[in-house]
C-alpha cells in the first residue's frame, strides 16, 4: 500500500473518531454531568474514554468550539461555553455564496430580524440589560471621531439588544448575522458620514426600550436600519445597483 493510500484510508476513521467525541460530549451535556462553565477532561483522559488518539479529540473539540459549544482558554483547558448559543457566521455565507443571496435581502433579513427583537426586548430587559445598552450608546457619542471604535460599539448595541429579548434562538441569530455585518462594515465605516445621526438613531431604540413601549421600540429601529442600509449603499462599492449583485465570499454584507 503506498503512503498515499494509507493516508486516504486513514482520514474517514479520523473523521468518524472526532464524531465520536462529539457523541460523548453531547451526551455528558444532556445527562447534566457538564453544565455551562464547566471544564472538559484533558485530552488524555477524554481519549482514553472514548477509546481514540489525541488528535481525533482535538479535531472533535475544534468541531464543538465551531459549533459554539465549547471554548478554549490558553493555559487553562476547554470550557463548555456559557451566555447564549454562538452560531458561526461561515455557514451563512457559504449559502450566500451558492445561492446568489443579494444584499438587498440580506439586509432585509436583518431587518425582520431585528425589529421584532426589539419589541421583545421591550417587553423583558432587566434594569441592568439596560445599563448595557446605554453604555454603549455612551460609546458612540465618545467615538465619533474614530469610526472603528464607534462600529464596536454598535455591533455591541444590537447584541445587547438581542440579549434583551430573553430568546437565546434569536440572540444566537443576531450574534451571526452582526458577525457576518461587522466583518464587512470595517472596511468601509470610514466613510460614514454621520456618526452623530446613527448615534441619536440607536438612543431613539434605547428610550424605546426603556419606556418599554415595543410598538415605538419596533419603529424606533425600523427606521434605525432603513437608514442605514440607504447610507451604507451610497459607500464606496455599494452606490447604484451593485446593491442587489449576488453576495459573495468573503464579504457577505448587510448593507
Amino acid at each position: 500500500m503506498t503512503r498515499q493510500t494509507s493516508e486516504t484510508s486513514k482520514k474517514p476513521f479520523e473523521g468518524v473518531a472526532a464524531e465520536l467525541v462529539v457523541r460523548y460530549v453531547r451526551e455528558l451535556i444532556e445527562h447534566g454531568d457538564l453544565r455551562p462553565g464547566d471544564r472538559l477532561p484533558a485530552e488524555r483522559e477524554l481519549a482514553l474514554r472514548v477509546g481514540v488518539s489525541r488528535p481525533s479529540v482535538r479535531a472533535g473539540l475544534r468541531a464543538l468550539a465551531a459549533m459554539g459549544v465549547v471554548q478554549s482558554r490558553h493555559g487553562a483547558g476547554t470550557f463548555i461555553r456559557g451566555g447564549p448559543p454562538m452560531l458561526g457566521s461561515e455557514p451563512l455565507s457559504f449559502l450566500a455564496a451558492l445561492h446568489g443571496f443579494t444584499r438587498d435581502e440580506m439586509f432585509e433579513a436583518r431587518r425582520v430580524l431585528e425589529v421584532g427583537v426589539a419589541a421583545l426586548a421591550a417587553e423583558r430587559a432587566t434594569g441592568d440589560q439596560l445599563a448595557t445598552i446605554s453604555e454603549e450608546i455612551t460609546g458612540m457619542y465618545a467615538s465619533m471621531d474614530d469610526p472603528q471604535a464607534f462600529l464596536v460599539h454598535d455591533i455591541r448595541f444590537h447584541r445587547a439588544v438581542a440579549l434583551a429579548a430573553g430568546n437565546p434562538i434569536l440572540a444566537s441569530l443576531v450574534e451571526m448575522v452582526s458577525e457576518i455585518f461587522y466583518e464587512h462594515r470595517r472596511k468601509t465605516a470610514e466613510q460614514g458620514r454621520d456618526l452623530k445621526e446613527a448615534a441619536d438613531l440607536h438612543r431613539a431604540i434605547y428610550h424605546a426600550l426603556r419606556s418599554h413601549d415595543g410598538e415605538r421600540a419596533r419603529r424606533a429601529m425600523d427606521a434605525h436600519l432603513s437608514l442605514a442600509r440607504d447610507r451604507q449603499a451610497s459607500e464606496a462599492g455599494f452606490g447604484g445597483e451593485e446593491t442587489t449583485d449576488p453576495v459573495t465570499p468573503p464579504v457577505a454584507a448587510l448593507g
